[in-house]
């Protein structure tokens, strides 16, 4: 972020010794992420990683849900990338043709999520309601997910024309036969569910998120704060070394090769014929049936 960074969007909160918590804060979108938001989010983490007194980080949200993910309103994304110092090696985000899409969506989508996942800290995740596409792509790179009892997790994305969200962790969190279901169908996975599958490690009732994700931070917290580090690198090292990696970015250019077939077809990034009414008129998007 550069000198104008004053957080619009994340509220960051350090409730007790060693405990960062880095709330999303834009309820009235559903914690729909712009660019903006994302860098926001990126340096709080960032902030979080180099203050040596936080031993544990939460992500939490206000509102209803945890995030409704991107936010495809987004009408200038062009010009805020420039507002922005990026912090990967990628480049292209001012070239022609579908380079400066692919740049964008391999600095703030795939590559903040992959330095999430990465952070030497252990990271827990809060999440309620909604988590639908893009909300994803907060909660997975966290270390630990606690869920309330009305969360659900989803990722629509096939029924756009695109084969998954930029960070496509599905197999990792649900199984690949589960991941294959997610994908095909649309449908959402309830909390109870995903407990079940092990991408989340408790439900509570909403009321007690908070405090259970506390809880959690509090216990991890008094562990040793080296040891914690090795622990992480060893269990996302063996990810790593089953593939994981090569598959992510594997996904990542097909889903790029997504974005360009629907460009070409309707002038879109994604079919807007498999977009919800409300969001086609939103963005303007007349359809032959309309």
């Amino acid at each position: 972020m550069d000198a104008k960074s004053e957080y619009a969007y994340i509220d960051y909160q350090l409730p007790e010794a060693h405990i960062a918590r880095i709330v999303l804060n834009r309820p009235e979108t559903a914690n729909a992420q712009d660019t903006r938001f994302l860098y926001e989010l990126n340096d709080a983490f960032d902030r979080a990683a180099h203050d040596e007194d936080v031993r544990v980080i939460i992500l939490a949200a206000n509102g209803k849900h945890f995030s409704s993910g991107h936010d495809l309103g987004e009408k200038n994304w062009y010009e805020a990338m420039h507002d922005y110092d990026t912090v990967g090696t990628m480049c292209g985000f001012t070239c022609a043709g579908a380079e400066a899409q692919m740049a964008r969506e391999e600095e703030i989508y795939v590559g903040f999520s992959e330095r999430w996942r990465n952070i030497p800290k252990p990271t827990i995740a809060a999440v309620q309601g909604k988590c639908i596409a893009g909300g994803l792509m907060l909660c997975w790179p966290c270390d630990l997910i606690i869920a309330s009892d009305d969360a659900s997790f989803s990722d629509p994305t096939v029924s756009f024309g695109i084969g998954g969200v930029e960070f496509f962790h599905h197999l990792w969190e649900v199984g690949a036969r589960k991941a294959k279901e997610m994908l095909f169908t649309s449908d959402a996975i309830s909390a109870e569910e995903a407990r079940e599958l092990g991408m989340v490690n408790k439900v509570v009732p909403r009321a007690e998120l908070e405090e259970a994700t506390l809880e959690m931070a509090r216990k991890i917290a008094a562990k040793s704060r080296f040891a914690l580090k090795m622990t992480k690198k060893a269990i996302n090292g063996a990810q790593d070394a089953q593939g994981r990696e090569l598959a992510m970015q594997n996904a990542f250019h097909l889903h790029q090769l997504a974005h360009t077939h629907w460009l070409k077809v309707c002038d879109f990034l994604m079919d807007p014929s498999g977009l919800p009414e409300a969001t086609r008129k939103a963005l303007g998007i007349r359809l032959e049936q309309d």
